[in-house]
């Protein structure tokens, strides 16, 4: 069972999982819609955001090596940080929703084998919409479906480093001699300890 969804804040995926985790590069990305109109503004926004990504940076070297008093800190520096009145309005208000979301974002001071962000769903997704721009689209149904299957197939087996053509092949003519792509997701999950926090009592 997926105990946790981290996305981009997109309000129809609120709930799908018991917990909900933000991805900082979207949050990041609103800060670079502010148009300052004040010189003094364009430095402030300037500070903050290399204060931001001095964050998300501790955040990543935390990643590294999780210790209960990094955590604590980092956990304390986000309230301060994001604390921050800087007598720009349309900055404060930024930082008061980044703020509002602490939870989401410091999802990975709990569970440290998170990614930070969700550029790698992302990219995944863009392989369908360039072949949309090339092809059109799926007429039916059933082609929408054979679309998401087969795309969903070429790009697991080359994030599981499988020749997808031998694997079809394999399964096509029912030998069955490669492991399934289920089965190499498990091993790999395992390998690199996905869900280590969540067995931790």
């Amino acid at each position: 069972m997926v105990q946790l969804l981290l996305s981009d804040d997109a309000p129809q995926l609120g709930g799908i999982c018991a917990e909900h985790a933000l991805c900082w590069v979207h949050d990041g990305r609103q800060y670079n819609k502010l148009r300052p109109r004040v010189a003094r503004h364009h430095e402030t926004l300037r500070t903050f955001l290399e204060a931001y990504w001095a964050s998300y940076h501790e955040l990543r070297v935390y990643q590294e090596a999780p210790t209960a008093t990094e955590r604590a800190r980092l956990d304390a520096r986000f309230d301060t940080r994001f604390a921050t009145v800087t007598g720009d309005d349309a900055l404060d208000d930024r930082i008061a929703k980044t703020s509002a979301n602490r939870t989401e974002l410091l999802q990975v001071l709990a569970h440290p084998e998170l990614p930070l962000h969700t550029n790698a769903a992302e990219l995944g997704g863009r392989a369908r919409v360039r072949r949309r721009a090339v092809r059109v689209g799926p007429r039916t149904a059933g082609g929408v479906r054979a679309w998401d299957v087969g795309l969903t197939l070429v790009a697991t087996a080359k994030k599981l480093g499988v020749n997808i053509y031998a694997y079809i092949q394999d399964r096509l003519t029912g030998r069955n001699e490669l492991p399934s792509l289920a089965d190499l997701i498990t091993q790999r999950a395992q390998e690199r300890n996905l869900g280590a926090s969540w067995a931790t009592p």
